[in-house]
């Protein structure tokens, strides 16, 4: 330490300037042993303690600016920083020890913050977490049910309503559920949100409930929201409680009901429309199935058809000779077989309200769209047509082992039971199936 030493006051402080020509001036304080003010070249002044460790090292603790530092307050940490050091504790030890502990304290508070931010944050951004994870092992078609519990909604309809009903979309059956936190749902909030839900819209009340069961067991298998997620919350009790019954729909075309239906469907205007609702029957496959067919999924040629399958991504079926003669009448303005220059799809969007009113001029009970495939698979057994053919032309899923791993069915054989089961709801309905080189159709007398 030099002999540069005064009795430090705010006056001196201030005035106190590193000499021209040197990278650093120090000026000791008689007042406090071992308290110095340091000035750099650059014009910076420092507070400092200069001492001596037990093991006879000097030792050079910056105190601070003294801008920011009274004289007072500097002479006072300066005896604090002494008496560490006569106890044999490293001041600079004890600084970082310090910072570390302040850093810690910082980090620990930033992690109880974004937790309690993780919690209080709606569960749907759990849900759409919860849909990256899964998106690879679901279809496209669950994958698109799970996006759609969450659709904001308040989007134009493009299909019929029921009475009531606005012209927009409604929220997704899930979206007010999960706009509380996941630790909020709990099994009481389940319950009202389960009743009010199935009073407006049953069917999706029961999806939503199945979905949501699933998305709580997920949850309770992540480290992230194990805490959170109530697992209990769906009960299967609950639902047997809130959710009505399930009544098995059996709308169906019968035997003697198809000459009519025939009749009245294919005096449609639209052919687009007409053609679709007998592909429909024909093939069963689901609604939009049909309505998806594109003119690559059609071979002429090799007569097969492909259709997109909710459940396997798409399936191959046979091109029996009625839809192939369907097929080949209709425009080909796009890409869509069932093409609509009206729609903003291009393709057919509605055809339901046409089969209604083709319903009620032939005097026929309702039968949706749906139940025109239900019709295909109960039509079929009046030729005897094995349960496994016509599921695999229908396009579900396999029930039993047999059917699982021991049948691979070729189109050809396909392709003997469908052209089968379309030549015998032909004959009911009084239509004569073409042949490979038939132009056109010919109407024959009905055979009951």
């Amino acid at each position: 330490m030099s002999d540069n030493k005064v009795n430090f006051t705010a006056k001196n402080v201030a005035g106190f300037r590193c000499e021209e020509g040197k990278q650093a001036a120090f000026l000791w304080d008689t007042s406090a042993s071992g308290l110095g003010l340091k000035a750099s070249a650059g014009g910076s002044k420092r507070y400092v303690l200069q001492s001596r460790l037990e093991s006879g090292a000097t030792v050079r603790v910056t105190i601070g600016d003294p801008k920011a530092w009274t004289l007072s307050a500097a002479r006072d940490e300066a005896r604090r920083l002494q008496t560490l050091i006569d106890r044999g504790i490293d001041p600079r030890q004890e600084k970082a020890d310090r910072i570390a502990a302040a850093d810690a304290k910082r980090a620990e508070d930033e992690a109880k913050r974004v937790e309690a931010q993780r919690i209080e944050a709606p569960a749907l951004e759990a849900w759409q977490a919860y849909l990256v994870a899964r998106a690879p092992k679901w279809g496209e078609r669950t994958l698109l049910d799970h996006q759609r519990l969450v659709d904001p909604g308040g989007k134009p309809k493009t299909r019929g309503r029921r009475p009531g009903e606005g012209d927009t979309t409604m929220p997704g059956a899930l979206l007010a559920l999960l706009d509380r936190p996941l630790e909020q749902i709990t099994a009481d909030c389940v319950r009202v949100w389960l009743k009010d839900e199935a009073a407006k819209r049953p069917t999706q009340a029961a999806l939503a409930f199945r979905l949501l069961r699933a998305f709580l067991n997920w949850c309770s298998d992540r480290p992230e929201y194990r805490n959170q997620a109530h697992v209990d919350a769906c009960g299967s009790r609950m639902a047997k409680n809130e959710l009505p019954k399930k009544i098995a729909k059996d709308d169906c075309l019968q035997r003697e009901q198809l000459p009519s239906w025939f009749a009245t469907v294919r005096q449609i205007q639209n052919p687009v429309i007409a053609a679709y609702l007998q592909t429909a029957l024909l093939t069963g496959a689901r609604r939009e199935e049909v309505a998806g067919i594109r003119w690559k999924d059609v071979d002429f040629q090799w007569k097969s058809l492909t259709i997109g399958d909710k459940v396997q991504g798409n399936r191959t079926i046979p091109l029996t000779p009625f839809v192939a003669s369907l097929l080949a009448a209709l425009p080909r303005r796009n890409e869509w077989v069932f093409s609509s220059p009206a729609a903003a799809s291009g393709r057919l969007q509605e055809p339901r309200i046409q089969h209604n009113k083709a319903l009620t001029t032939a005097g026929l009970p309702n039968v949706t769209i749906h139940g025109l495939r239900r019709s295909f698979g109960t039509l079929a057994e009046w030729v005897e047509c094995p349960a496994g053919v016509s599921a695999q032309i229908m396009g579900h899923a396999p029930s039993a082992t047999a059917e699982k791993h021991y049948r691979v069915r070729p189109l050809d054989l396909l392709r003997k039971w469908h052209t089968k089961i379309e030549a015998w709801i032909l004959t009911e309905a009084g239509i004569e199936q073409p042949g490979e080189s038939d132009a056109g159709l010919r109407v024959v007398r009905n055979r009951l």
